[in-house]
């Protein structure tokens, strides 16, 4: 089979396409050949030598496509069953292995793309907003918001009877998308003002982004952080404003909110059917150009979810 693997850190131009043996899936996992792989900000500062991957480097993440192979101790999924679901150990690869507990069913009339676009940064953002639990008269800041988990963020948060949703981009050429998904407000990184004080926000960037995020909070506000890109805050700030941060990472959520998740993922297919939640897919692009998918990632200009087509 292909795969995308990276032998030192850098840019894009460092991933390389090989041949490699089939994945075996270990007990509890499905062996999944994929017919789409999703690409995010996360996989793309691995690449970059960010959180301390080791070389040679393999990188997980969602993918959708057809079960060939059932581990030991597999129950509730069958040979030939459609799923999606995330890959630890190799995503970027024609074959792919899955835990069975992190796996969903495609229901008939999805594509694989619209699957990956869907679930993974759909869970996310439901997460988040479960975690804040802003009131219809609150409002929420959402960073990132043109990214897979942000779109689909402000969707569910206008969904969820939020009043006032704010969406914060690197650019303002991603304003038109936003207000068309139903963002009150959109506002750029560099803007001197985020407008008013939000009482939530929902900070998926990380970085030197963080403080800037903290401070849009009003006094009592509540910050939900699931970026990768780390960040630190004054710890004076969260005292003198009565603020909170709380951390999200989706292994903990999964296994600790088990029901709630699985809730979230048969909300998640049910609003995509009727057409109310729209996950967008910015682009398509082969396997082998893989690099050309991080270098959309690494330049901020895409509108939803990139996606890789073996």
């Amino acid at each position: 089979m292909r795969r995308v693997r990276f032998y030192e850190y850098g840019g894009p131009e460092v991933l390389r396409v090989e041949e490699a043996e089939a994945p075996e899936p270990g007990p509890g996992e499905l062996l999944v050949r994929t017919e789409a792989i999703g690409v995010s900000l996360p996989s793309v500062r691995k690449v970059r030598g960010e959180g301390g991957m080791a070389l040679p480097g393999l990188l997980g993440g969602d993918v959708a496509g057809e079960v060939v192979a059932l581990g030991p101790e597999v129950t509730g999924f069958s040979v030939g069953d459609r799923v999606t679901g995330l890959s630890f150990t190799g995503s970027y690869a024609e074959l792919a292995t899955v835990p069975a507990f992190l796996a969903d069913r495609v229901p008939a009339g999805f594509g694989a793309a619209q699957a990956v676009a869907l679930v993974r940064g759909g869970q996310v953002a439901l997460a988040a907003l479960a975690t804040a639990r802003p009131r219809p008269d609150e409002s929420v800041l959402i960073t990132g918001a043109a990214s897979g988990v942000g779109h689909l963020a402000v969707q569910l948060a206008k969904l969820q009877g939020v009043g006032r949703v704010v969406a914060a981009v690197g650019s303002p050429e991603k304003a038109d998308f936003l207000r068309a998904l139903g963002a009150d407000e959109v506002v750029t990184y560099d803007s001197e003002s985020w407008g008013e004080p939000v009482d939530v926000v929902l900070e998926g960037v990380g970085g030197e982004l963080l403080p800037r995020a903290l401070a849009a909070l009003a006094p009592g506000g509540r910050l939900v952080f699931f970026g990768s890109g780390g960040g630190t805050v004054p710890a004076f700030d969260l005292l003198a404003g009565a603020k909170t941060i709380t951390g999200l990472t989706m292994a903990r959520y999964s296994t600790t909110q088990r029901e709630l998740y699985d809730r979230h993922g048969e909300q998640l297919w049910e609003l995509a059917a009727s057409g109310r939640l729209r996950p967008a897919v910015h682009a398509e692009i082969p396997l082998a150009e893989a690099a050309r998918a991080h270098a959309i990632i690494e330049a901020r200009t895409n509108l939803g979810k990139v996606v890789l087509r073996p």
